[in-house]
């Protein structure tokens, strides 16, 4: 009886560590720091779609270097335009670029992450050589060779970063396209005689999403980092649509007289990429529950 007793007892307990395991990759901080950051650029970005204190282009030369007040909550720049609004303006900007760009790098990448991982051994050298030669060309050169070919823009922005990301989604579906091939369940469909393309639909992609779908917060991170980089350089987004980018770079010969200017900017960038690389962070915890030892 006391050994049927203890039993029980164990099985509670095993099942209440389950539990906890189960919570803590819930509840990861990671997960909700960086749910917090990101939820809140996105809803600034959506209400600036109906309402922004100033309109963000509009010159005011009364309002010309104001100092934070009542009526310019984080001031104004160097041609009266409202600070608030250009950042509120801006986070639809960035967001756009960083939805596009990801986008493009998924779509491009992945596929030839699980083609290079499903087909022989020609294919997989084939498409990761390739993927080695454009992984040899930083974002930012390959953003300045299609502005210089064809012309500085958003659209420009996008797809510069999503094409120099497209290696990193190739390699992260590749790898997880390995794993799942190696998986009883995926040899007894190819001994069934089931085509490619369908257990990689199948079997495949939803087994490997988990891994995508970190890549992809970790890869919006960087698409923020990197159109901010463009505008400042000038590649980027073009005037008058408010850029955080474009904002840090009229702000530079201010430092001195206005240095407020560069911080709002600034710090908005930090924070997205802080969010985004936070988000990562507590997905792949949350998808990964050997991790819950770590904590």
């Amino acid at each position: 009886m006391s050994i049927g007793a203890s039993g029980e007892l164990a099985d509670v307990s095993g099942l209440q560590d389950l539990a906890s395991g189960d919570a803590r990759r819930r509840l990861n901080r990671y997960l909700v720091i960086g749910m917090t950051i990101v939820g809140l650029i996105v809803f600034t970005a959506l209400v600036s779609f109906i309402w922004t204190p100033y309109d963000p282009t509009e010159v005011d030369a009364e309002a010309r270097l104001l100092e934070p007040s009542t009526s310019h909550v984080l001031g104004a720049d160097k041609f009266g335009r409202d600070v608030l609004s250009q950042l509120m303006w801006g986070a639809r900007t960035t967001l756009f670029v960083g939805v596009v760009a990801v986008g493009v790098a998924a779509l491009i990448g992945t596929p030839l992450g699980i083609l290079a991982g499903m087909f022989p051994r020609w294919a997989d050298e084939l498409v990761m050589r390739s993927n080695d030669l454009l992984l040899a060309f930083p974002a930012l050169l390959l953003a300045i060779m299609f502005g210089a070919v064809f012309g500085a823009s958003t659209l420009t922005a996008m797809l510069a970063i999503g094409i120099a990301t497209v290696p990193a989604f190739a390699r992260i579906a590749r790898s997880g396209t390995l794993q799942v091939m190696s998986r009883e369940y995926v040899l007894a469909a190819r001994a069934a005689g089931r085509p490619r393309f369908a257990i990689a639909r199948r079997h495949v992609l939803p087994n490997i999403a988990p891994l995508l779908i970190v890549q992809s917060s970790v890869a919006f991170g960087i698409a923020v980092l990197a159109e901010a980089a463009l505008s400042f350089l000038g590649f980027g987004t073009r005037p008058p649509n408010p850029s955080w980018g474009r904002m840090l770079q009229e702000s530079q010969e201010l430092l001195h007289s206005a240095p407020l200017l560069s911080v709002w900017p600034g710090l908005a960038i930090a924070l997205a990429v802080l969010g985004f690389n936070l988000l990562g962070d507590g997905l792949r915890d949350h998808f990964d529950p050997r991790l819950d030892d770590r904590r």
